[in-house]
């Protein structure tokens, strides 16, 4: 198992999980149909990153999202020529893993007919469309989230011929990860669906547009914050927490 093999799995469960729960309740004639309780959905995430973590950390240090590693890296715990290679791996998986989904239940998705809920199992969208303040949702959970990571991570795994100790999430750390991401989703998740990963909302996205519906809303206008501003946390975390810790 390679680092890069293990962040294209590990995202893969990633998405199968979370975005999973998030069909099995919003799709039309699911046994879940309809049970949509807040709590029911952020825990469902934080349980797909405890498991997601405690499967691939011994690999890769399971960063599964590309704001943990641009995170590890301003803080000199990852290092920047590695960061392309996990990005596209994530990226990868997130796709691979919502496909997946859609495959599971392709015959709810034939049965929905509000496209609304059909793309809420794909990616994340604003409760009230504000891009000011749905960038500041999403810079600010992710801040949180690499922030945290910080305090977590530790020296899990070296990857062999390239002479760099790999900082991330291991099994031990991966359950504090995963409450990590739950209690985020309960206190700050109802304003953007809290993507807080770029890879999560891209790749699940661009299948989304590639799937063969005839009222597909991608909402391509509204892509780009769940991508820049949790990158753009991740960068001021690691800001703070060098002048903090230097």
């Amino acid at each position: 198992m390679t680092p890069f093999l293990a962040e294209f799995i590990g995202t893969a469960l990633l998405i199968i999980f979370g975005a999973g729960i998030v069909a099995n309740v919003n799709l039309k004639d699911t046994l879940a149909s309809g049970q949509t309780p807040w709590v029911l959905i952020t825990s469902a995430w934080g349980f797909a990153v405890f498991v997601a973590a405690y499967a691939t950390g011994q690999f890769s240090g399971a960063h599964l999202n590309p704001a943990v590693s641009v995170g590890l890296a301003v803080i000199g715990k990852f290092s920047w020529s590695l960061v392309p290679k996990y990005v596209l791996a994530q990226l990868l998986g997130a796709m691979t893993g919502s496909f997946l989904n859609y495959l599971f239940y392709i015959d709810h998705y034939k049965r929905t007919e509000d496209e609304d809920a059909v793309r809420s199992t794909f990616c994340t969208g604003p409760a009230i469309r504000n891009f000011k303040n749905n960038f500041f949702s999403e810079f600010f959970g992710t801040f949180i989230l690499i922030f945290g990571i910080y305090f977590i991570a530790s020296p899990s795994i070296e990857i062999k011929g390239m002479e760099v100790t790999q900082y991330g999430i291991g099994a031990l750390e991966a359950l504090p990860v995963g409450i990590l991401v739950w209690v985020i989703g309960m206190s700050l998740g109802g304003t953007t669906g809290y993507a807080i990963n770029p890879t999560r909302d891209l790749g699940p996205r661009i299948v989304y547009q590639l799937l063969p519906r005839k009222n597909k809303k991608p909402d391509w206008s509204y892509s780009w914050v769940p991508v820049v501003a949790p990158l753009c946390g991740a960068v001021i975390a690691g800001v703070v927490y060098n002048l903090l810790m230097h």
